[in-house]
């Protein structure tokens, strides 16, 4: 590897006359990147699709921290409104978050032309719904409590029991005001006929 001159390096610069080598997490110290899309090309830092360079005084359009390192392989730009400039790292984890359907330019919003030219140089788009519209990432929300959370649970098959007799005494009732606390009724003292309950907490 070109980069920490380690062996077993694997990705060989698509430049035919180019000789450096380089393993995968070393790219993006090295300058290097790879295109996520077939035949999956990879460049060194000479040899990665150029662009011009940042202007002076530009900052970056998602952090908006000045844009010091103004090398190709380390910044990006809208080809579409050539004035959202963006750090590598920045728009790689905005790319990450965005996933393809919601992935497009921040300023000018253009997603075509955008997605297609940050393919080309190199970053990776993960084909999937945006995180925040992944509803596998909110399941544990979706669950109901599900526990006797008095100070000493009465009942003799645990904390976690709940009879399916609505009106007994080991009926889980849940709090009014937050449902993240709940009690068997006859933990907390309450009558059998008692439908609802508020924790100490609300």
């Amino acid at each position: 590897c070109f980069v920490c001159r380690e062996r077993g390096a694997s990705i060989t610069c698509w430049e035919i006359t180019c000789d450096r080598s380089f393993h995968l997490p070393c790219a993006v110290q090295g300058g290097c990147f790879t295109q996520y899309f077939q035949p999956f090309r990879a460049y060194c830092w000479e040899h990665v699709p150029q662009h011009a360079a940042a202007p002076d005084n530009t900052d970056c359009i998602i952090c908006m921290d000045p844009i010091e390192d103004r090398a190709p392989c380390g910044t990006a730009v809208c080809s579409a409104c050539q004035h959202a400039w963006v750090h590598r790292g920045c728009l790689q984890a905005y790319a990450l978050h965005a996933g393809q359907s919601r992935f497009r330019c921040p300023l000018c919003r253009d997603q075509e032309l955008f997605r297609i030219t940050m393919l080309n140089m190199g970053f990776y788009i993960p084909p999937r719904l945006p995180l925040r519209e992944n509803f596998e990432n909110y399941a544990p929300l979706m669950e109901r409590h599900r526990r006797c959370d008095a100070s000493n649970c009465l009942c003799p098959e645990g904390r976690e029991w709940e009879a399916e007799d609505e009106e007994g005494p080991w009926k889980l009732l849940l709090c009014r005001s937050c449902a993240a606390e709940g009690t068997h009724r006859c933990c907390s003292g309450l009558d059998t006929t008692v439908t609802t309950w508020e924790c100490s907490s609300c």
